[in-house]
This record gives C-alpha cells, structure tokens and sequence, in this order.
C-alpha cells in the first residue's frame, strides 16, 4: 500500500528519477587533472580525468545519470574517489558538454558503444564501472557488449526489466513535460551546454530513452561475470525485492539497501558510499575455477 502511494504520488519525481537522474544541490565543478574532447563515433565526447593510477588496479569509470552532468550525479563522492585511484568521468551523447547528434536517438545499445570507443581512444583495454541510474543500465550493456573492458561493476538505482519499478513509473512518462525537469538540472544544462537551444529537444529524447525502455532477460544478467556490486536506496524507484532478484542473478554480486534514501537523495549519501564502493573495488578478485568462470 505504501509503495502504491509512492507510485500515485510521485509520478512527477518518477519523471525526473529515472529519465533525469540527479543530485540534490547544486555542486560545482571539480577540477580535473586531464580533460578533453574525443572524437567518438560522431560525437565530440567531453571527459575529465581525476586522481592517479592506483598501482595495477585499473581506472574507474563514471557513468552519470539520464539528463545530468559530471556534477550532478558524481559531485559528492568523485572527489573522495579520486583520492585513492584514478577517475575517468565523461558527458554521454547530448548531456552536458557533449553536443548532441540531431538524428540519433539516446540508446543504452549506442552509450555502451560510445563509452566503449571513449577508453579505446584513451588506450585503457580494462576498467571498472560505476554507473547511476540510467548510467547503471549502460553499465549493464557495457558489461554484456564488451565484457573484455570490465573487471568490477557498481550498479546504482538502475532496473534489468521494467517490473522493477511500479507501473505508475512507467505511466508517467507518457505527459512528461520540460517544466518537470528540475531547475537544477536545467541550470546544469544551460551553464555548460555548447548548444543550449536544444534543452526541449534533450528532454524529448531522455524522456523517449525510459518509454521505449526493454531492459534485458534473466539468462543475460546471468552472463555477466563481473563482480557486481548492486546498489539502491530502500525508498528508490527500483523496488527492494527488485535488487534483490537481480542480485541473486548475478554469478558474483553484493548487494548495498542504503535506508532512508530514495532516489533523487541517493547521490548525496558520500558518507555511506564512498567507503562501500572503495572497499568492494579493493577487494581481491574472486578466483576463477577450472572452467573459466568465477567462484560466488
């Protein structure tokens, strides 16, 4: 009954959940060791490179939210972050500085293969992921596209199917408009956009991403196998039972319900999160048994 509530209550925060992922606040730029552009598939990909590189641990890879920024979904934690190992934090297709392709649609198929093409272009052959929100369901694609590049993977508040998430999400989306879009994340978006013109046209297409959304079968989360770390808040839009069932599928997977924290608060937990992910990427790898594949 309380998570019907939550589900007729906040259609508006399920719009800009999921489809805008985003923090709480707003956080100014981190200054980045090294950044860019690269030319990638298309596009010219903004990125930051954070910290050093942590003896022969390899770099980890920022995957932020739909509609956001670097900023907006990393700010509180890249900073904690970079301080023990390095970080590669970039602007996917149209967010950001990242300029758009007019005639391209925002995929999670084409984010796997952009990030893909970013670290090849950067000459890193493996890294970790971290990704929240919708950037936990390119994580995924990463994961099952280029399984070579992943060594561990954190997903944050991100679904493999669309029942992990109440109907009244989904409904949502069909009469999102650009005025639900936090004031925050338009700000973000109009202060670093090369062409910030094309704010309703970002929206359409973030927002067309999450009503097309198909998510991925049982049998392909069970062919990830990466250590996985699964993560959301017990008030997310991903219900609790959800991250559950996807923990289980994973071959090798820990599971993290921060309490008290739903999803637009989630980002702001650096308390919590940057100690559980630093000591989930330090952990020793598992060891992989006679047949290739990973004890659990």
């Amino acid at each position: 009954m309380v998570r019907k509530r939550f589900a007729a209550a906040g259609a508006l925060n399920a719009v800009v959940a999921l489809s805008l992922g985003c923090a709480t606040g707003a956080t100014p730029h981190i200054p980045a060791a090294q950044s860019g552009y690269a030319p990638v598939n298309g596009l010219k990909m903004y990125y930051e490179i954070h910290g050093t590189v942590n003896g022969n641990d390899p770099p980890l890879v920022l995957l932020h939210g739909g509609g956001s920024t670097i900023e907006t979904s990393f700010g509180k934690v890249l900073p904690a972050l970079a301080k023990t190992r390095q970080v590669i934090a970039f602007e996917q297709q149209g967010h950001g500085r990242t300029a758009d392709i007019a005639d391209r649609p925002f995929t999670f198929e084409q984010s796997a293969d952009d990030t893909a093409d970013l670290l090849r272009h950067l000459n890193i052959g493996k890294a970790d992921f971290l990704g929240y929100s919708n950037g936990g369901h390119i994580a995924l694609q990463i994961a099952i596209s280029h399984p070579d590049l992943v060594r561990k993977l954190i997903v944050e508040s991100a679904m493999f199917q669309r029942d992990g998430s109440d109907p009244g999400f989904w409904k949502s989306f069909e009469n999102a408009k650009q005025d639900d879009m936090p004031l925050e994340l338009q700000k973000a978006y109009l202060g670093v956009a090369p062409h910030p013109e094309d704010l309703p046209t970002f929206f359409t297409k973030s927002v067309q991403r999450m009503l097309h959304f198909k998510g991925w079968t049982p049998e392909a989360i069970r062919l990830i196998s990466a250590p996985t770390l699964v993560m959301i808040g017990d008030r997310d839009i991903v219900r609790p039972e959800h991250a559950v069932l996807m923990f289980r599928l994973f071959p090798n997977a820990q599971l993290a319900i921060l309490p008290g924290t739903d999803h637009m608060t989630f980002v702001n937990r650096s308390d919590w999160l940057v100690p559980m992910i630093g000591t989930f990427l330090d952990s020793p790898m598992p060891p992989t048994r006679p047949n290739g594949k990973k004890n659990r």
